[in-house]
């Protein structure tokens, strides 16, 4: 089997998509029966590739955006003929005569469009449906997203194939010996609520004087754009709180191993993986009460609603309980053993074949 990769989403400082495409590809790189297929991966810049894909890598010019993907891919795809292509970044070329298995990982841009700018939201929306529509079969990570893409898009194939979570090498650091730190760690998007957090913290160092709070992401609110330099200026602890857009694996690893808390107040996710990063690193996540939360953590996390004081006295007991952690944790082996890279590789892998020889 020929297979065709979009990697564009592995270019520059990789966020969700990407990371999600380049676990795939390190288990494929493993995998004897992926590695029996012919890949090649498309993109319009060089990204950082591990060695097995990067001979394997073609660069075709332009910006990466909508018009990259609709002609310039779509022409080399008529070219090259591959028997199928992996779209994992919501849309593909809606013109490719070559059979698609796609990734959606969420509807938010129909389930929430005050969150995009007009051009955008539409932009999102119809290119994801016509793409869709078009795809021998399309992916997505949990069962909330599952009923959201099929109520918004409607795609005739739609199965779930929930992410994974690499534990080896993880070392979280005894409970007792943790840092009073706060982590956020994920690209900013309004529905995330990091401003909300920012806002909150003074309360929090009213309870427990020690704490800080590390925030990590890039800034990608937009309507309107938060500017979070200026929110933690008008804190009383400006200098309790650190802002950065991006961090290497090693500072991200040490984050987590000193970190007591997770807080990710997330409206509207399609998985959420950065709270299972947490788990596995030893950190109790606080999340907002949403139904994909509850399902890809279920008993691993404490729960907060929107609308309440109880994001400052969750945060705070687990800050200054050891037996409140512990009652989060206690939970955390059965809840990332549900998630497997392997496992969700071999089944994207699965998912590829029969989109190459359906129909």
């Amino acid at each position: 089997m020929r297979v065709a990769v979009d990697a564009r989403e592995l270019c520059g400082h990789p966020t969700g998509v990407g990371r999600y495409l380049g676990e795939l590809l390190s288990e494929w790189a493993a995998s004897a029966a992926a590695r029996r297929h012919e890949w090649t991966l498309y993109a319009h810049t060089r990204p950082r590739l591990d060695a097995p894909w990067s001979d394997r890598l073609r660069v075709l010019a332009g910006s990466g955006g909508t018009v990259w993907e609709q002609v310039t891919l779509a022409r080399t795809l008529r070219r090259d003929r591959p028997d199928v292509l992996f779209a994992p970044g919501y849309t593909s070329p809606i013109g490719s005569a070559v059979p698609v298995v796609q990734t959606i990982h969420d509807a938010s841009f129909y389930a929430h469009p005050e969150w995009f700018s007009a051009r955008e939201g539409f932009r999102r929306r119809m290119v994801t449906r016509w793409s869709a529509r078009r795809a021998r079969i399309v992916l997505t990570d949990s069962e909330f997203s599952r009923g959201e893409v099929a109520r918004f898009i409607g795609p005739s194939d739609l199965r779930v194939i929930p992410l994974g979570m690499r534990i080896a090498g993880q070392r979280p650091g005894p409970l007792t010996t943790r840092e009073p730190l706060v982590l956020y760690v994920g690209s900013v998007f309004d529905r995330r609520r990091v401003d909300q957090l920012i806002d909150s913290f003074d309360r929090i160092v009213d309870r427990v004087p020690a704490a800080h709070l590390e925030i990590v992401g890039e800034n990608r609110t937009s309507r309107p754009r938060r500017d979070l330099a200026a929110l933690r200026a008008r804190t009383r602890h400006p200098d309790r709180i650190a802002i950065r857009s991006y961090v290497d694996e090693p500072t991200l690893r040490d984050l987590y191993d000193r970190a007591t808390v997770f807080a990710f107040l997330s409206e509207y996710e399609g998985f959420g993986l950065t709270p299972l990063e947490a788990l596995a690193a030893g950190v109790p996540p606080v999340l907002l009460d949403t139904p994909v939360a509850r399902e890809v953590c279920g008993p691993a996390a404490r729960y907060v609603a929107a609308a309440s004081d109880s994001l400052v006295d969750t945060v705070a007991e687990l800050l200054t309980s050891a037996q409140a952690r512990a009652a989060v944790l206690d939970h955390a082996a059965a809840v990332l053993a549900r998630y497997d890279w392997t496992v969700t590789a071999a089944a994207t892998l699965a998912a590829l074949d029969e989109g190459a020889h359906a129909g």
